[in-house]
Order: C-alpha cells, then structure tokens, then sequence
C-alpha cells in the first residue's frame, strides 16, 4: 500500500454538466401531492422551481473555484482512496483538528468554517484558538472512493482517520462531527485516544437515562418527543438505505431530480429553516451539495455507509475529553445529564440560539464560537 499524498483538483468535464441538464430537462415528474404542505414529502412545485434554477442560473464552475481554493488532496488508506481538504494554520502551536460530515452533506459544508477556524487572527479572533484542519470526504462521499467490499462501517472509517493524520505529521490531535461524523468522531475518542485530545459533537445521540424518567425536565420531554416524531415520520430514507441500499441507489444515480428530492426533503426537515430550505442556506449552497453526490454517482455507495453500521456500536467507551453543542433544531437534543452518563469526562456544553443538524453549513459562526470554546477545555 502506498503513504503518498498525492494534490487534488476539482476538474469536472464539460460533459458530465452536459448530461445532468439534459436529464433534468427529460425528467418524467409525478402528479403533485394531495395536500398543502410537505407532509407528503417535497411538493412539487417547490422542487420544480429549484430545478429550473439549477438548469438556468446554477453554476457548478463556482463551487469548483470554491473547493480548489483549498488544499486538496488524495491518499490510499486499506485500500480505499480518500479524499481531503487539509487546511493548515499560519499560527505557531495551532491545534490539528479532523473535521468530519455525515449524510446527506459532504465537505461544502465545511467552506465557510476553514476561515475563521484556521487563521482566527484575521477573522477577529484570538491566535491561542487556531487550529490546523483536516476534512476528509467519507469512504463511498463526494470524491473518496467507493468500498468495493463489505467492512467499510464506522469503526474502520474513525481507524483510517486516525491513519490519515498520523501520516501527516499529526500524532496529537482532535475530531469534531455530527451525524454519521459524530459516531466517526466517538469512535476516534474511544479506539485512538493516545492520539485524539479531545473531541466536540454537534449531533449527540446518546441514549436517554432510564433513571430520569420519573424526573424529567421540559428539555428532556421535548427531546423524546422529537425522537418519537422522527421514528414515526423522518426515518423512512434510514430504514431503506440501512436494509437495501443498493435498491434505492438505482434512482438515486441515475436521476439528478430524483437525488435532489431525496437530500432536499432533509434539510427542510433538520435545519432550522422555518418550513423553507431557503431560509437557512441558499439555493447554489443546496446544489453545490447535491453535485458532490451526483458527479461522483455516490448515491448508492453513501447509502451503504448505513447498511455497514446500523446496529453495529462505535468501539467502545469515549475516555477522552468531549465537547457538546445542542442546536435548537437537531433531530435529537440530547441533555446534559444523559450526555454525563456516556461521556465520563465531559467537559463542554454548549446550547446554541439558533441552527440545525448541519451547524456549520447554517450558522458558521455559532459553529466556530462552538468548537473553539469546546477545544480551550482540551489544550
């Protein structure tokens, strides 16, 4: 197996943009829902609205210039090729950070964070809180390569995690995530914490304390009820992609409408949006996210991410010191003394104002105050 870190650019061929155009322009649509709301799923004249503008005015090129303003690059690690951004910091004695998404985001996520997180100086922040950052894409993501065999769940990915930045210089370091990157970032705090200082979540699923049921506080309440709501109305997309992701990866590869419903439907329901995606990110910020599943033909191979690690556990208990931020409209949000019950040396807890279940795509700079006040409790 090779260690070389070979550089990486975004270069997309004409004709790949060509060809999403010409299926979004052939797309067979269905009737519209029966009802006046998104109960039914994404309606369809909301999706036929932010097709047209992906057709006429989106510019994929942009996003492209956006990515390669970063370093970029690829290594082979157990076999698999995976993709990076690796941003370091201009500040003597920043700290080595791994930032890691989940689905259905990917490393756009990112863009607006590596700024202030690496050179805080020249966003108004103090140099003590830099840090020099890495953000992987995840095996079967964006421009990673995809698993051509069984094994590639959790555990394995938080493993390769560690190898990647050991094999860039970094012994000492430390993992933020949410959503499928909060169970990469648990993992690293529980399998590799000679190496992992400390680690932050913004998606934090810890179970609920059996001994807090008679003793409940309203946040708690409001916490089950959200996780009821999710298991009756917001879980179908898991249970087919943890059962038979190679099913729905079909539609998923071979219709740009089909795979923009499909990520869409998610961040109305997990960002804090007010019933309109738009309200927290805008429309190329939600394409930019949609290519980097489309152009790689990543449905079905991030679909298998679920397949490999439900029901599977993380690797054990996380002994290093953890950070946790509750965003007002995360699926599950989690309390403080049912995180305490998990994390035996948690040190940060932070309850944002505002955001979601894609913190750093929505309120970069909640996220940052975030992660920086969780790493001075780990330094």
């Amino acid at each position: 197996m090779s260690h070389e870190i070979t550089p990486f650019l975004v270069e997309v061929a004409q004709q790949h943009l060509d060809d999403v155009s010409d299926r979004i322009r052939r797309t067979r649509w269905p009737e519209p829902e029966t009802v006046d709301d998104w109960s039914q799923g994404v309606p369809l004249a909301y999706l036929r609205e932010l097709c047209d503008y992906w057709l006429e005015r989106y510019d994929w090129r942009a996003c492209e210039r956006s990515l390669n303003a970063f370093p970029q690059f690829t290594t082979e690690i157990d076999g698999l090729d995976v993709h990076f951004l690796h941003v370091p910091s201009p500040h003597q004695g920043a700290l080595p950070l791994v930032l890691t998404h989940g689905w259905p985001g990917s490393i756009v996520e990112f863009r607006k964070v590596i700024g202030p997180l690496t050179d805080p100086v020249a966003h108004g922040g103090d140099a003590a809180d830099a840090f020099h950052l890495v953000c992987p894409s995840l095996p079967g993501f964006g421009f990673s390569g995809k698993p051509a065999s069984p094994g590639w769940g959790v555990p394995r990915i938080a493993d390769a995690w560690d190898t990647l930045m050991t094999r860039l210089g970094y012994l000492r370091y430390g993992a933020q995530g949410g959503d499928w990157g909060s169970g990469v970032t648990a993992a690293l705090g529980s399998r590799h914490a000679a190496h992992v200082v400390g680690i932050h979540l913004n998606m934090v699923t810890v179970r609920p304390d059996p001994a807090t049921m008679d003793s409940l506080t309203d946040q708690e309440r409001s916490a089950l009820a959200g996780l009821q709501y999710y298991r009756d109305w917001d879980s179908g997309y898991s249970k087919e992609q943890s059962t038979r992701p190679q099913t729905v990866g079909y539609g998923l590869v071979d219709s740009p409408v089909g795979l923009c419903a499909w990520i869409l439907e998610k961040f109305w329901a997990w960002t804090d949006c007010d019933g309109d995606p738009a309200n927290a990110l805008t429309r190329d910020e939600i394409l930019d996210n949609v290519m980097l599943y489309w152009l790689p033909g990543a449905g079905a191979s991030s679909a298998r991410l679920y397949w490999e690690s439900f029901g599977k556990g993380l690797g054990g208990t996380v002994q290093v010191p953890v950070g946790c931020s509750i965003f007002p409209r995360e699926i599950f949000r989690a309390s403080r003394r049912w995180a305490e019950k998990e994390f035996p040396d948690l040190r940060y807890w932070g309850e944002p104002p505002r955001g979601g279940h894609f913190a750093a795509f929505e309120q970069p700079e909640l996220f940052v105050q975030e992660v920086r006040a969780a790493f001075r409790t780990f330094r």
